[in-house]
């Protein structure tokens, strides 16, 4: 498996909202729910200064069925 590079939650946000994920209103927690009109989920913590640990990325990844290899493409686009 390729090497995820490091990942701002930012960067994570703009691209699950460029594959159609709609984010869910969440008042007073610490992470955002993003869902997809065909029913993929995931959860992503709030902490805008730190990189996502690559575990972490890959069960999102995993979570939303995309590669790594097209994550990398979707984020430099």
């Amino acid at each position: 498996m390729p090497k995820l590079p490091p990942t701002k939650v930012r960067d994570l946000i703009r691209a699950l909202k460029k594959l159609g994920f709609l984010e869910h209103p969440e008042r007073g927690t610490s992470h955002l729910v993003f869902s997809h009109p065909d029913g993929r989920r995931t959860v992503v913590a709030r902490h805008y200064g730190k990189d996502i640990p690559r575990g972490t990325l890959r069960s999102i990844l995993r979570d939303i069925n995309i590669s790594p290899q097209e994550f990398t493409s979707l984020r430099k686009k």
